[in-house]
């Protein structure tokens, strides 16, 4: 077979093709259309957040600069105890977290929590402090430091939150079972939350509840912050640390500030 006869051969294969399927060329342009549409999409849906964060840029710049008045005075009356939750990846960021507690700072807040999952912010607590003249370690039970004008500072990780619920778990046990060998009463115990924060108080591992919990990191959650302390407490997401703005944490403590909150009976 010469070339001609094959080129033909070829034409009538595929013109058998087109004629013996003909929904296969309307399935291969409606997938193309398909995928069309979704690269449409895409662009129509990257440019929209392309603008919010411009325009979340731009209102961050404008309440730095004081050029927004709402934001001027703010009421700090009910954020009594606030928690920085930072991705542990991002925790090694020292000069970024001690620049967030400087604006925290002068801003005014008193009480603050520095949370990462893997312990990192505990390791870096020495340098934090030094950088930090007017800052103090806060730790569980001491009181004193409700009313002090220097910043207290709380460093916590995921270990604290299971040994704390470890410790607390096997007083509740010795409790009952001494409590069942005396009375005599074998039955089954239901272990309330009221006897959880009991136990943990107990073992000083309670802490106080923060109003206001900011998360710093890709993730959209609490990063396995003790869930016992954080019942009441308003989450907000703030980015990465590497791309916080003062203008951004001003408007998220203000509009906690300006929330109603409702806690049922």
């Amino acid at each position: 077979m010469n070339m001609a006869d094959s080129c033909a051969y070829l034409n009538a294969y595929f013109d058998v093709k087109v004629n013996v399927n003909p929904g296969l060329r309307l399935v291969q342009i409606g997938n193309l259309g398909l995928v069309l549409l979704w690269h449409i999409l895409h662009l129509f849906v990257s440019i929209w957040y392309f603008l919010l964060d411009l325009a979340f840029v731009f209102e961050s710049y404008l309440i730095s600069g004081g050029v927004l008045k709402n934001y001027k005075a703010l009421d700090l009356g009910k954020l009594k105890y606030l928690a920085i939750v930072i991705e542990s990846e991002e925790a090694y960021q020292t000069s970024k977290v001690i620049e967030l507690l400087q604006w925290l700072e002068a801003i005014g807040v008193k009480r603050v929590c520095l949370y990462d999952t893997e312990g990192v912010l505990k390791k870096s607590k020495g340098a934090i402090l030094n950088k930090l003249k007017n800052a103090t370690e806060f730790e569980d039970g001491d009181e004193g430091l409700l009313d002090q004008k220097r910043m207290a500072l709380e460093f916590s990780s995921f270990s604290d939150g299971k040994e704390a619920v470890t410790k607390a778990a096997n007083l509740l046990f010795a409790k009952y079972l001494k409590l069942a060998n005396l009375v005599g009463d074998h039955e089954e115990k239901i272990f309330t939350e009221p006897n959880m924060d009991e136990a943990l108080k107990a073992i000083g591992c309670r802490g106080p509840d923060p109003d206001l919990l900011l998360v710093y990191g890709p993730a959209r959650c609490h990063l396995g912050f003790p869930a016992w302390r954080i019942r009441y407490t308003e989450i907000i997401h703030m980015g990465e640390l590497k791309c916080m703005k003062y203008g951004s944490l001003i408007k998220a403590i203000y509009r906690f500030t300006t929330v109603r909150q409702n806690y049922g009976k």
